[in-house]
């Protein structure tokens, strides 16, 4: 190296002096610094952004609503009992008025002043109207049995009314049900109702229950399914489109014959917060 860039010249340079410089040590020990100075700040930036991500994650978390469950529970009304009517007491027996009696004795001989006031017979004008019997009575007179008008069949009779056979009865004797009964109904319910409609719909918590009413038809077939609730949150829609898509029925009977008749299903969904 020539004398006058001694001076200025690096020590790794001047250990280095006529050997290969262009790799190997020399230029391992040549970017030492700035390659130390490079890993510290990947380093450093990978913790920070580690910090971050906790600090993140962990205020979603905290600010995040609470997870909402849905339930579905299915009740059933009972049928109206009717009130027997009781029918009211026989009115008391009315005593008949008692019938005039005029004491009638067996004739007996005797002498005139022996013959007391009692004892004489009725004269006949006083047995016209009376009974005779072994006392006396008073009473009213006996009348002799009157005859009531006899009908001339002339009474206008009113011709019987068929019932409507389109009729739609409120109640019946036999219910309609669904194939397999009440447990089969349930299940077909729970399986096709979508539960978590309410908390999609962004329903607070709390019990909503839905009574949906529709008619099942002679044939079983079911129309006219309507909410008569309106707590919103798509809850009718949901237990009216899962109704309407179900299989026939069993239809109502009544007087032996299959009828129309409405049934009503009470449908409730409970919203809770864990």
């Amino acid at each position: 190296m020539e004398a006058n860039k001694i001076l200025s010249a690096d020590l790794l340079d001047l250990i280095f002096e006529h050997r290969n410089k262009d790799y190997g040590a020399y230029q391992l020990r040549k970017t030492y610094n700035r390659r130390i100075t490079k890993a510290l700040l990947i380093t450093a930036s990978v913790a920070l952004l580690a910090l971050l991500g906790s600090f993140i994650v962990n205020k979603v978390n905290a600010s995040r609503e609470k997870i909402k469950k849905t339930e579905v529970t299915l009740t059933e009304i009972a049928p109206e009992e009717e009130k027997k009517v009781e029918p009211p007491p026989p009115p008391p027996p009315v005593e008949p008025p008692k019938v005039e009696m005029k004491q009638f004795t067996p004739p007996v001989i005797k002498k005139d002043e022996e013959v007391k006031e009692e004892e004489k017979p009725p004269e006949q004008e006083e047995l016209k109207d009376v009974k005779i019997d072994v006392q006396n009575q008073e009473g009213v007179k006996d009348e002799a049995p009157t005859v009531s008008n006899i009908d001339e069949g002339k009474q206008v009779v009113e011709e019987k009314k068929e019932e409507d056979e389109n009729k739609i009865f409120e109640k019946v004797e036999i219910e309609a049900t669904f194939p397999g009964g009440t447990a089969a109904w349930r299940k077909y319910l729970e399986k096709n109702l979508r539960a978590e409609i309410a908390t999609e719909n962004g329903a607070p918590a709390g019990t909503y229950t839905v009574n949906v009413r529709f008619v099942v038809d002679k044939e079983g077939n079911i129309s006219d399914v309507r909410a008569l609730t309106s707590h919103g949150f798509g809850i009718e829609d949901e237990a009216v489109r899962a109704i309407k898509k179900g299989p026939r029925w069993s239809p109502g009977n009544q007087n032996g014959r299959a009828v129309n008749s409405y049934h009503t299903q009470p449908i409730t969904f409970v919203v809770t917060e864990e």
